[in-house]
């Protein structure tokens, strides 16, 4: 099983439990952007399509922050052999384009799509982070049809959260490997 690891706006640091997880774990590859801080829709969800592409076998796709919302558009354009490779997506702090504190460099997320993602999903929010409320995300967690955890008051789930490796999200994450690839009975 592949992860692929989708940092949002301005990439994972080297402190990010993204960036920790990739290091602990040779299946765990980060999908490259041409531009961190200027994101455009399109131009992510082709990197996105092109990474799956480069991958055989299965995926669990793992997003944080803006890369949740690419996660829901890449539903819709994607070729559906593309989206059965995709077993489960984790989706970490999804961000609201309507909210005061979206990043204004990024262009083409919004709307948000809302219609139930094709593999299971689990969405993990934070009483308090800045970029969205706890009802943005179990609404979005709603249509996309997917669990939904509330990790308390932990920020925006990222470097500045002082996660660290965060071994109640990889917890979560294997959570969510069971749900999508049950063990076969003997």
């Amino acid at each position: 099983m592949q992860y692929l690891v989708m940092p949002g706006i301005g990439d994972s640091g080297p402190h990010h439990w993204q960036t920790l997880w990739e290091k602990r774990d040779p299946r765990f590859k980060r999908v490259k952007q041409r531009d961190w801080d200027y994101p455009d829709r399109v131009e992510w969800v082709s990197a996105l399509g092109r990474a799956i592409a480069d991958y055989p076998g299965d995926l669990i796709l793992v997003a944080h922050s803006l890369a949740c919302l690419l996660v829901a558009h890449w539903t819709l354009t994607s070729q559906p052999r593309m989206r059965g490779r995709v077993r489960g997506a984790f989706l970490v702090a999804p961000v609201d384009p309507g909210g005061p504190a979206f990043p204004v460099t990024a262009t083409g997320f919004a709307p948000v799509p809302l219609s139930p993602l094709p593999f299971p999903s689990l969405v993990v929010a934070s009483t308090n982070d800045p970029y969205a409320s706890v009802a943005y995300a179990a609404g979005v967690a709603q249509a996309w049809g997917s669990r939904c955890e509330i990790a308390g008051a932990k920020g925006h789930l990222n470097s500045e959260s002082g996660l660290g490796e965060w071994p109640e999200g990889l917890e979560l994450l294997e959570s969510l490997v069971r749900e999508a690839i049950p063990k076969l009975d003997p």
